[in-house]
């Protein structure tokens, strides 16, 4: 029935959706989507529900494994929960006429972290799909963390290569475990194929995925650039309607902080730590000066009392009450 292995759950699925035809394709991959984040071991943080036509993927966006410590190319921005941060992923997935870009979260890993092109803010357009950015590559440029990941404007963490850290505590790990959906309802592997062999040159397409005789295409991560999902090949009905995490704003109203500006060169020793209080800070080092960000729940929901002095600011102390909206 199919060339590829699936973990115990999925095998049952797809061999009742091989006899019950295509009219239940939306209750297979809802049970599908489910099934993919309770095998890894994230339905405790994540939170699956279906609708008509597409599955909720649910949680902060905020993972519990190391972030941030190591990047050399930081925007100076800071991971801060997004308060249920839902994905959509399509239910009944159909190939597209052309590949779609965007410049934001293109999926979702299944731990509820959005996925990203390997560029750092989206910036990739379907003229470039063909051609590689190297100066936009966020993995060669060290913007990255050592888990694929790293806090965006919206002050939001997310990957933009694989998701080793994540991969590594997925109680199903292995070639044949998703690892994360596209919101155009096709699934995201590893590496290799879900039989565990070597994928072959040329074989994945522009947006970084192949056929697939289970849910007729799939997406996978690279040792090499695109790294990742760099566009979707399904169609996708509203593709401006996707969500996006909005950057923090000011309890009192009014707007947020600058964005940051990746200080040119990069910075040294970034250091992101988590003590037991809440209280989260980033420390780094550029041109001889120390500079930090530091931020903890102020006592109103989503809120966050945030200290800081960063290169975006010149050096000067900045203090405010930032919120998630």
């Amino acid at each position: 029935m199919r060339q590829h292995l699936l973990p115990s759950s999925m095998a049952v699925l797809a061999c009742l959706y091989a006899t019950m035809g295509q009219a239940h394709e939306g209750s297979f991959h809802c049970e599908a989507v489910t099934a993919s984040v309770a095998d890894a071991g994230f339905d405790d943080v994540v939170t699956v529900t279906c609708n008509y036509n597409q599955a909720l993927i649910a949680g902060d966006t905020y993972p519990d494994h190391e972030m941030m410590t190591g990047i050399i190319g930081t925007n100076e921005q800071v991971p801060v929960p997004a308060s249920d941060y839902a994905s959509p992923i399509t239910l009944a997935p159909a190939m597209g006429s052309e590949p779609h870009t965007r410049d934001a979260a293109l999926g979702v890993a299944v731990n509820g972290v959005p996925i990203y092109d390997y560029t750092a803010g989206g910036e990739m357009s379907q003229d470039d799909l063909a051609n590689y950015q190297a100066k936009l590559d966020t993995v060669t440029t060290g913007q990255l963390d050592a888990c694929g990941g790293h806090a965006g404007r919206g002050d939001d963490y997310h990957y933009h290569a694989a998701p080793t850290c994540m991969i590594d505590q997925m109680k199903n790990k292995g070639p044949d475990a998703i690892i994360g959906w596209a919101f155009d309802g096709f699934p995201i592997y590893a590496d290799t194929n879900p039989n565990g062999t070597v994928i072959a040159d040329g074989v994945l397409d522009v947006c970084n995925g192949q056929s697939d005789d289970v849910f007729g295409y799939r997406y996978h991560t690279s040792e090499g650039a695109p790294y990742i999902i760099q566009c979707l090949m399904g169609e996708v009905p509203d593709i401006d309607a996707l969500p996006r995490v909005r950057p923090l704003s000011p309890a009192g109203g009014g707007r947020g902080a600058e964005a940051g500006r990746p200080p040119q060169g990069g910075v040294e020793d970034l250091v992101f730590v988590q003590g037991d209080d809440g209280e989260r800070t980033m420390t780094y080092s550029y041109e001889g000066a120390d500079y930090y960000i530091k931020y903890a729940p102020s006592g109103t929901e989503n809120c966050y009392n945030f200290e800081t002095r960063t290169v975006t600011n010149g050096g000067e102390l900045f203090e405010q009450e930032l919120c998630r909206e």
